[in-house]
This record gives structure tokens, C-alpha cells and sequence, in this order.
């Protein structure tokens, strides 16, 4: 069976983006990078919320830019080889290869995916991660928690939900990121 894994790079105070909407200053420098790219080197298929696929539609193609350094190449690689679902009500058309829409998250659809998935799943955006979170889905977490308090925005966890985790590993970066891995207790 595969894992369903949430995936999120937040500030310290639990943030994913602040009041206004940005998260320039969650951009991961080359070391936290190459450390992502082999945490999602795993993953088969990519479950997005319409904001983050708009965002995440980038890595289709950064790698033709020149210049591109190898880790962003390498990453832009992991993202293309992935399958991606789309959950959205208003998204017309995608923008990319391997990726198909669905109007609504079910729960049910998504236990039967990871029961037949040969790789990891991810799950991405804290809208649809609620979602999963709630369903009791997500299997894992892996959180980036950036050295900054932002004061307020979109949370990466939601409210209303209580549940134990086991600590899997951690690591500390140079730039002050630490990550933390968790596992769904059961």
C-alpha cells in the first residue's frame, strides 16, 4: 500500500504563506532543495488543490531555462515524471503532462488509490490537505519549518483535528530550516 504524505515548508508560527498571500520567504536554498528533491524522488503521484498546481506548473518546463542549476533541473525532472490530480471546481484546462482534473476530493477514491498506487502519493495545498487530514488519509508529514514567524495567513495544518504522530526523523540545515518527519500513529 502506498503512503499518503503531506508535504509543507512553513514558517515557525505554522504558516505556508502570510496575510497577504506571499511565501517568498520560504524559497528553499540548494541544500534544503537537493534535500526535498530525494523526499519527493519517491513520490508517483501529486494530489494539488488548484492555487498550488498553479504555482507547482512552473517545474514543467524550468528545466529548457538556461542556467537552470542541476538541482532545480533535477527536481524539475521528479515533478514531470509524476502523475498529478487536480482537485477544482473552476480549472478548465491543464497545463501540464500527466495530470488530470477532479471536480471534488473523495476520500473514498483516494483510499482506493493508495491501495493500488505502486509509489508515494503527496498531498498538496493546506485546503486539500485539510481535506485528507480530516478523512484521516495522510500517513505522513514532512514540515520545513523556516526561521521566520510571519504573524498570521494561511495555516499549514487545520484546526479541529487532534491525532498522535511519531517523530521519524529530523535534520537541521545551515540556513536554519529544520525538518521534521512524522508518522500517523495508528
Amino acid at each position: 500500500m502506498a503512503r499518503l504524505i503531506y508535504s509543507a515548508i512553513t514558517s515557525l508560527d505554522g504558516y505556508v504563506a502570510d496575510e497577504d498571500g506571499h511565501f517568498d520567504w520560504a524559497a528553499p536554498d540548494e541544500e534544503v532543495h537537493r534535500f526535498v528533491n530525494d523526499v519527493e524522488r519517491p513520490v508517483g503521484t501529486y494530489l494539488y488543490g488548484r492555487r498550488l498546481y498553479e504555482v507547482m506548473v512552473y517545474w514543467e518546463t524550468a528545466n529548457t531555462l538556461a542556467d537552470q542549476p542541476p538541482f532545480i533541473q533535477d527536481f524539475a525532472r521528479i515533478w514531470q515524471a509524476a502523475d498529478k490530480i487536480v482537485y477544482s471546481k473552476t480549472l478548465e484546462t491543464v497545463s501540464s503532462a500527466r495530470t488530470r482534473i477532479e471536480r471534488d476530493f473523495d476520500p473514498e477514491a483516494v483510499r482506493e488509490l493508495k491501495a493500488t498506487a505502486g509509489r508515494d502519493l503527496t498531498v498538496g495545498g493546506p485546503d486539500l490537505a485539510a481535506q485528507a487530514i480530516k478523512a484521516g488519509l495522510v500517513d505522513e508529514y514532512h514540515l520545513f519549518l523556516t526561521p521566520v514567524v510571519v504573524g498570521g495567513g494561511k495555516q499549514a495544518l487545520p484546526d479541529g483535528v487532534r491525532f498522535e504522530l511519531d517523530l521519524l526523523d529530523e535534520r537541521r540545515f545551515g540556513n536554519g530550516v529544520v525538518h521534521l518527519h512524522y508518522g500517523t500513529r495508528t
